[in-house]
């Protein structure tokens, strides 16, 4: 194995530990800002920095297609092509590629570029050449992720084609030093969701994932069918639940003992005005913000808010200045950072209960 968790304290089933790969070492519970085509939209590598993320997602889908792989590879991997020089994990692209309405078979799917309308392939074992070539520090296996509602049946053949991939992706994988999640997959089915995990930590990775959830599904649906797979997931190997960045669902599922998301929700809410708080969601285009001298959120010790005023920051807002998202963007990632740091000080505490309790009276269940 190229990647190895210490849990330091746990409280309940959640826990804060340590992971340590072959280019260092990461803190959990942890939060992955979203860099799809290689950057977090609207700041830079050195604002990462800034902001102390340790970890960072970046888009098989879109990088294969544009600038393609191996222009990031001839570049010096994604590190050296983006400059940061934290961790990289990559999605294999399935996700996205099956939000197009691509061609499945047993082999792998056939899709068309959003880029240029081109035709493309990817198999489990392509998925796991481009994330070679990209150099990401922790790859993941390609998976099918059916939308919800659906059938029974659609659920079991997602369940059993990632099982099959998992298989080959773990087989065909050769990137010294590069680590390898599987994916767990089953909608909201409970059993599901169980015997997926168990033929995926079978197949035996570096660390798993929990997919296809926060596609639809009621909050209690979705922790219900996490706390399923999770009860399989073995306890010395780092847990990741896919695509969950809001505050709520942050804290819920690192009670239940996940240790790392991702979520494109604060840079996008950014980028529409929507600000993240102690106090909930805050809309800065509302005609309330006009004259509000106060920052984004008193209880937030960001750049942002210890210099700029709503009202400023709503002007921007309202004349379309490229400021208006860099700051915000920069706001609600270095709340959630800090919503996921404060959830870590609180599991080594013992007091994680009292977080929980916070989101749910700002933020509603």
């Amino acid at each position: 194995m190229t990647l190895r968790l210490r849990v330091e304290v746990t409280d309940g089933a959640a826990r804060a530990g340590v992971v340590t790969t072959a280019r260092g070492a990461f803190r959990t519970p942890c939060f992955m800002p979203v860099g799809t085509r290689g950057a977090v939209r609207a700041v830079s590598s050195a604002d990462l920095e800034d902001l102390g993320a340790e970890v960072v997602l970046a888009n098989t889908y879109h990088l294969m297609l544009r600038p393609g792989a191996d222009v990031v590879d001839e570049l010096g991997g994604i590190h050296g092509f983006a400059s940061w020089s934290g961790h990289v994990l990559t999605d294999s692209g399935g996700y996205q590629v099956f939000s197009l309405a691509p061609k499945v078979d047993d082999d792998g799917v056939t899709f068309r570029s959003t880029y240029d309308g081109s035709t493309h392939r990817l198999t489990p074992e392509g998925a796991v050449a481009v994330q070679g070539l990209l150099g990401a520090d922790i790859a993941m296996v390609l998976d099918v992720c059916p939308p919800l509602p659906s059938s029974p049946e659609a659920l079991r053949s997602a369940v059993e084609r990632t099982a099959s991939w998992a298989a080959r992706c773990r087989a065909a994988h050769r990137r010294e030093g590069q680590a390898l999640f599987g994916i767990v997959q089953g909608g909201v089915d409970d059993a599901l969701r169980a015997e997926s995990a168990q033929r995926t930590v079978a197949i035996g990775f570096d660390g798993y994932a929990v997919g296809g959830l926060s596609v639809g599904e009621s909050r209690p649906e979705m922790l219900r069918a996490l706390a399923a797979a999770v009860a399989w997931l073995p306890a010395d190997a780092p847990r990741y639940l896919m695509g969950v960045g809001d505050p709520v669902g942050l804290v819920e599922a690192i009670a239940l003992g996940i240790d790392m998301f991702d979520c494109v929700l604060p840079t996008r809410l950014a980028r529409h005005g929507t600000v993240l708080t102690s106090a909930g969601r805050l809309q800065l285009r509302n005609a309330a913000f006009a004259r509000d001298a106060g920052p984004l959120d008193a209880a937030c010790p960001c750049a942002v808010c210890a210099r700029w005023s709503r009202a400023y920051l709503r002007h921007l807002l309202r004349m379309a200045d490229p400021g208006a998202a860099r700051l915000l963007t920069l706001h609600n990632l270095a709340w959630t950072l800090a919503l996921v740091a404060r959830a870590r000080s609180a599991v080594l505490e013992g007091t994680l209960a009292a977080v929980r309790a916070d989101m749910a009276s700002a933020y509603g269940c």
